[in-house]
């Protein structure tokens, strides 16, 4: 063993559709700030942070992967490898891909595969039973953290538990599929089942060895995504075509269920894995009448109810609710039964297909330069509220339809425009100042100064997508297209 830290894998590249509309595709619930202090994503990174712990392995995709850095910079954590993944292939492949990598420097590495939206309050206890299952991991076992059960629950997979001990750790006697209620109920009266937490703790080459053993096709693949990736700024970017050729498969079917060297530690503390709007009102903070309220909220005789806003120019009031889940924002609103809430993926599923926009994008869509949001939408004008950090610039980039107005509201913006490359001009745009840019005009904008600035902007043309963009030079490199 070359190192005696445990290197946290967090995996952040999934796109949740059980907590729409706060959560969707273009932004979804772990870099969200749902319940706690911070996202699940950084409370996820924090958790497994400090002493015992090297910097992070991440493993997302391209649109999230500045999501996901100047997540863990705001929250104080620097990261070690972010690997790109370039289209989503479950969690085996990913998990792999991190082995590898880590392998290349430390074949004997400790890893601690995570997801990156559990919400776990007792940090210090989940902490120290991390180190309870280290000799387990170091010895060659994969181990496998599961959660004492303290209800029947049918949405969870199961642990049953053998006899004995391996180097601290429980042995696994078998995995359990989702189970009816009856059953549900059977194990909990049982006391020797855990619910599947899909948490796992292993050296590099121990992982890489069940792969050989049980999908040796997929090891070839994914060596390939990994021996061929790219460095891209600050990430590695796994190779598209190798990574095209793996299977999309959870860990669990590709190698957990198959493998003779699993062993298990309980987590008895806190735990929930934010699946749905019923788990956060559950950990939410609720009166006497079970009712808890987020944001720009008011309740009135209502029971057993979660209401929450997300703008500030809307406020929610519920008058007489009971059961019910209400979450307002700026271009939807969710009005349920908390019984139905778990059947929120499929109405996503059919607004995505009816071609409802708020299925997948929000308003307000994150850059690695800050964001921008949509105030105003016609088929001939739009009007936004662009927001840059400091330090930060947008590409050098023209449009082919559109022509566009900056007026600046906070800060001073550092423009560039001209019509070609050759002839560009610099000028500082103040506060109440503006400046027009003309249809095809190459132009940039950029903020020099140490706080965020805003400006609006208002869009006229034919046509106003994102995907009319040319960009000539991105310090993010990010290609042609809307986010590249």
């Amino acid at each position: 063993m070359t190192n005696s830290t445990i290197t946290p894998v967090i995996l952040c590249g999934g796109s949740g559709t059980r907590l729409w509309p706060v959560s969707r595709k273009g932004f979804p619930k772990q870099f969200i700030d749902l319940i706690g202090e911070g996202s699940l994503f950084q409370q996820s990174s924090k958790r497994l942070s400090g002493k015992g712990f090297s910097g992070p392995l991440v493993v997302t995709n391209s649109d999230f992967r500045f999501i996901a850095t100047q997540q863990l910079h705001d929250a104080g954590i620097t990261p070690g490898a972010v690997l790109i993944e370039p289209e989503a292939r479950n969690t085996a492949p990913a998990l792999l891909a991190a082995a590898l990598t880590m392998a290349k420097t430390d074949p004997a590495a400790i890893m601690l595969a995570a997801p990156s939206d559990h919400y776990i309050t007792q940090a210090d206890v989940f902490c120290d039973n991390v180190m309870r299952g280290l000799d387990a991991a170091r010895s060659g076992q994969i181990v496998t953290f599961g959660i004492k059960p303290d209800r029947p629950e049918t949405g969870f997979g199961y642990l049953e538990l053998g006899d004995g001990e391996t180097h601290g750790a429980m042995p696994l006697k078998r995995f359990v599929e989702k189970p009816e209620l009856a059953e549900a109920e059977r194990m909990l009266a049982d006391g020797g089942y855990l619910w599947n937490a899909g948490i796992f703790m292993y050296a590099a080459d121990t992982l890489i060895d069940a792969f050989q053993a049980h999908a040796p096709e997929m090891l070839d693949q994914v060596r390939a995504a990994v021996d061929q990736a790219e460095p891209d700024l600050g990430f590695l970017r796994l190779d598209p075509e190798a990574w095209s050729q793996c299977d999309d498969i959870s860990v669990d079917f590709a190698i957990m269920e198959k493998v003779s060297n699993l062993s298990v530690i309980a987590h008895d503390g806190d735990w929930s894995d934010m699946g749905g709007w019923n788990a956060v009102h559950q950990h939410a903070t609720k009166d006497a009448d079970g009712v808890a309220l987020q944001g720009h909220a008011h309740a009135v005789d209502c029971k057993d109810t979660l209401l929450r806003s997300e703008s500030g120019a809307v406020q929610l009031v519920g008058l007489g609710l009971e059961n019910i889940v209400a979450v307002a924002m700026q271009d939807a609103v969710l009005v349920a039964d908390r019984r139905l809430t778990s059947t929120l993926g499929d109405v996503v599923k059919q607004m995505r297909s009816a071609g409802v926009p708020q299925a997948d994008t929000f308003p307000k869509d994150h850059r690695p330069w800050g964001f921008f949001e949509t105030l105003i939408l016609s088929s001939s004008f739009q009007v936004k509220r662009i927001v840059v950090n400091p330090g930060a610039a947008l590409s050098l980039q023209s449009h082919k339809h559109r022509s566009e107005h900056w007026i600046v509201v906070i800060g001073t913006a550092k423009v560039t425009v001209g019509p070609d490359q050759d002839n560009l001009n610099i000028q500082m745009v103040r506060e109440n100042e503006s400046v027009y840019i003309p249809l095809g005009a190459i132009h940039r904008m950029e903020n020099p100064g140490d706080i965020p600035m805003e400006l609006i902007e208002v869009q006229t043309g034919s046509y106003l997508g994102e995907d009319d963009i040319i960009r000539y030079e991105d310090v993010y490199a990010r290609g042609q297209g809307a986010k590249g």
